[in-house]
């Protein structure tokens, strides 16, 4: 073989190693693309085994460990780990940087995945797309540990301003930083500057398709309308698919299964995808094959999905089975990240504890889990309301109150209401300070209501019970001028604080004429009130001849005047 002919394949030869890597590169990021994270990890590693200074693929593999939903602390730390690797060798790489700030954001370390960013910048001199959109992206992908959508609007659109830019993730990222900042408008207006370079990139009909899902069903023709223009542009868009399966789940199984279908065909093989058909048999309400079928995931995967764990307790709770249902959560708390685990399933678990005696501490416990969960005042709320009025109905007053308290702590505006349940149950549970701090509340926000101040009263009657401190004197006064404004609507309340006063004059002051008075005021608003008719009677009556005041004033007390009750 001649020289010339030697050249000539070797230059063949290399031009077409190049063009595979370069081939097999873009793959890597068409999985990312498509989020099949594990292709994308395989096909990155072998890469970086084939060139261990192939900077982009080194970025990449990382991102497929970091990007994947479900990813552990570990994984942050591996990914972080590979690129502080490769840097120690390209020291200078804005890329790498880009990617332990990335992975820094992740973990919580702020300030100095902030230093790697500017570092970076300032190494690319604020001119390479890659390390900006790199930088943006951790920004976007690190919003649950505090991530700077901000600053990657400012960083992403300074990548569309250098020369050449033609990129459309940099644009749809644009998107995923409005979206992060709650600006709709202009979320809209990123993605579709994506689909202006690119007119066929489906992530960005599908995300503009998002914005309005998270709006209501009142924008469901709009979104629905953006997803199939998604899966007009790439029907092998798995995403689409995939959100599809969860959207039908609660309401068209049918058509759920015919979702999880096309996902599972548009789709890598993931141990997620033997729980979602788990999960068909638990819509179809077929609970024990549920957990037979999840059982069967558990034990065919070296990292089962974590949700399977979850898959089961609710099947076992549909069955009616509490015992196994609460171990099933036990084990799925323990195996999911805490990030991953959201308020549907905390309050569940609280209804599965409540079935077993015992657990009264745990079930607020989680309920108040649930509510951390959840951003709703509604949903907040109704989760609470549900126990209060659970333990209500078994007259366990104190657990009720313990419930309708928190309600008040969360409520923007509450009504008399909201401090009636607290309060009042409360009471009823022989927990008079409680009470009263919140009846204190109450005659704050509402002071021309009397029954607050009634209600202090009588915890305060019930704290002393001998009135020797007379420490329900004050409040009972204060119901009575309040509730003169209108004694019919406030009939009631006048009635029981008078005969607070029929007691106190009568046992304690041994002052039969202004216990009798009082007894005229409350005949006055019901004259047919038998234990006072039954009181003023013994009140006339003559007290025994040659007795002194003590012995008079047992004789109101114990033979003839009834006493009224904290329950009048």
């Amino acid at each position: 073989m001649s020289t010339i002919k030697r050249i000539i394949l070797i230059v063949f030869f290399n031009i077409s190693v190049v063009s595979t890597f370069a081939q097999t590169l873009e793959d890597g990021k068409k999985a990312l693309y498509y989020e099949r994270y594990k292709t994308a990890k395989t096909i990155f590693e072998k890469l970086v085994d084939a060139d261990p200074n192939n900077l982009n693929a080194v970025y990449l593999l990382g991102q497929s460990i970091i990007n994947k939903p479900d990813a552990s602390p570990k994984d942050i730390e591996d990914a972080k780990n590979i690129y502080l690797n490769a840097l120690s060798k390209n020291t200078n790489s804005g890329l790498l940087l880009a990617g332990v700030g990335h992975a820094e954001m992740k973990q919580g370390k702020l300030q100095d995945a902030r230093n790697h960013f500017e570092t970076a910048i300032s190494l690319s001199q604020g001119k390479n797309i890659d390390v900006l959109k790199a930088i943006g992206a951790a920004n976007i992908a690190a919003e649950d540990k505090n991530g700077d959508a901000n600053f990657a609007i400012e960083k992403l659109k300074q990548a569309t301003a250098i020369k050449n830019f033609k990129d459309p993730e940099v644009y749809c990222l644009i998107g995923d930083a409005y979206r992060i900042l709650l600006d709709g408008g202009n979320a809209q207006t990123a993605y579709e500057s994506a689909f202006g370079i690119d007119p066929n990139y489906a992530r960005a009909y599908y995300r503009i398709g998002k914005i309005y899902q998270t709006q209501g069903v009142s924008q469901e023709e709009l979104y629905l309308k953006y997803y199939e223009d998604a899966l007009a542009k790439d029907p092998t868009y798995g995403p689409v698919y995939e959100n599809y399966y969860k959207y039908y789940y609660q309401t068209n199984v049918t058509k759920s299964a015919e979702y999880l279908q096309k996902f599972l065909d548009n789709t890598e093989d993931d141990p997620k995808n033997c729980y979602y058909r788990a999960s068909m048999k638990y819509a179809q309400g077929l609970f024990s094959e549920c957990i037979t079928a999840a059982d069967d995931c558990i034990k065919n995967s070296s990292e089962p999905y974590p949700n399977l764990y979850g898959l089961k307790a609710y099947a076992f709770d549909k069955m009616g089975d509490s015992i196994n249902a609460k171990s099933g959560f036990d084990i799925y708390f323990s195996k999911q990240l805490p990030e991953k685990i959201v308020a549907a399933d905390y309050i569940s678990y609280a209804k599965v504890l409540f079935k077993i005696p015992g657990n009264d501490s745990l079930v607020f416990l989680f309920a108040q889990k649930a509510v951390l969960a959840d951003p709703l005042e509604a949903n907040q709320i109704s989760f609470l309301k549900d126990f209060a009025v659970k333990y209500e109905a078994l007259k366990k007053y104190k657990e009720a109150a313990n419930y309708y308290n928190r309600m008040l702590l969360l409520k923007k505006d509450p009504r008399k209401t909201d401090y009636y349940n607290a309060g009042y149950n409360f009471f009823r549970s022989g927990n008079y300070q409680p009470s009263i701090e919140v009846f204190n509340q109450y005659a704050a926000k509402f002071p021309e209501d009397p029954f607050s101040h009634y209600m202090i009263g009588k915890a305060n009657w019930a704290i002393d019970t001998t009135l020797d401190l007379a420490l329900a004197n004050p409040y009972f006064e204060k119901a009575i001028a309040v509730g003169l404004a209108d004694s019919i609507k406030y009939k009631n309340q006048l009635i029981g604080s008078y005969k607070y006063f029929v007691v106190y004059s009568a046992t304690k002051k041994k002052d039969r004429a202004t216990a009798l008075l009082y007894c005229d005021k409350i005949l006055a608003l019901d004259p047919n009130d038998a234990e006072t008719l039954s009181n003023k009677k013994a009140l006339t009556a003559p007290a025994p001849a040659g007795k002194p005041a003590a012995k008079q004033s047992a004789f109101l007390r114990n033979k003839k005047v009834k006493l009224y009750t904290l329950a009048t």
